[in-house]
């Protein structure tokens, strides 16, 4: 499982690729996208960038359909599915 930062990294790579798949120079993907040149960089080459912004350069590249697929709200197939989601891993020390 990826950490935070490893997740982050991995989604500035995928704007970035998708960027030059559209030919796009970052100069012409923050003007697109109305996030400012130096935040683009800075997210490309640390995956650090607010929401909003991440949002924009998706938009702008066209693939918001990406992002309503994230955090869904759980479709269950029957009734066993319900019951082992809801239930709650028990709490206790490790011993």
């Amino acid at each position: 499982m990826l950490s935070s930062e490893g997740i982050a990294a991995e989604l500035a790579g995928r704007v970035r690729r998708r960027r030059l798949a559209q030919n796009l120079s970052q100069e012409g993907l923050a003007s697109r996208s109305g996030v400012p040149l130096g935040t683009l960089k800075k997210f490309e080459s640390t995956g650090k960038i607010a929401f909003v912004s991440f949002i924009q350069l998706v938009v702008a590249l066209r693939d918001e359909a990406a992002l309503e697929k994230l955090l869904l709200d759980q479709k269950f197939e029957s009734l066993d599915d319900v019951l082992e989601k809801s239930e709650t891993p028990k709490r206790g020390r490790i011993k």
